[in-house]
């Protein structure tokens, strides 16, 4: 069973409909108590840092979600912002986040595109995969993905970086440790590559 986690934030039901082609059971957490003993759970996320922090702390699920995903080691993926608040902190605002991976979130610079418009780093992009993982089984890196995004998760141990994609420079496109995984795109909109990882994650 998915549990994905809805507090105002994210493509919840392209996520849902996905699972629902899959025949994989889902359901959409619409509160804190329906996250426990939750077998693997997905944090979607779109828009600004600080607001979706926001978001997730007055929903109530933030402290539910520390216990699940530290203490009991459910398996967890963030989602585009979803990823971006696992970071401890970010330059887009000035909340904290999650922190259950350490790394700061920072914005693309500019001066590095040629690409007009620079920003956001908008469509399709190949990823290059960092070390292996279940995560990317049957993906086609070179199709990628498909992103929308302005600032990136800069990781403070490379360990944690499962996957990098270039745009100026090169940036973590996906991430992991231990149970915790998050990816900067947006698998829900990434054709059947993104139908896959979403597949697979399933089966972690």
């Amino acid at each position: 069973m998915i549990t994905i986690i809805n507090y105002g934030s994210g493509n919840i039901r392209a996520i849902g409909n996905i699972y629902e082609r899959l025949k994989i059971p889902y359901k959409i957490a619409e509160h804190p108590d329906e996250v426990k003993g939750a077998e693997k759970i997905i944090l979607p996320g779109v828009g600004a840092f600080d607001e979706t922090v926001y978001m997730l702390d007055k929903s109530g699920f933030r402290s539910v979600l520390d216990h699940e995903v530290l203490v009991n080691k459910v398996p967890v993926l963030g989602i585009c912002v979803g990823m971006q608040i696992l970071a401890k902190k970010s330059e887009e605002g000035e909340l904290s986040g999650l922190g259950w991976i350490n790394g700061e979130v920072k914005k693309i610079d500019k001066t590095l595109l040629l690409q007009s418009p620079k920003l956001p780093h908008l469509g399709w992009n190949s990823i290059e995969r960092t070390k292996n993982s279940t995560l990317f089984n049957g993906i086609d890196d070179e199709d990628g993905f498909y992103f929308l995004h302005s600032y990136y998760f800069e990781c403070e141990d490379d360990q944690d970086i499962l996957s990098k994609t270039f745009y100026g420079k090169s940036f973590a496109s996906a991430v992991n440790a231990n149970n915790i995984f998050g990816v900067q795109f947006h698998p829900e909109k990434s054709h059947n590559n993104g139908v896959q990882l979403l597949q697979n994650f399933a089966k972690l």
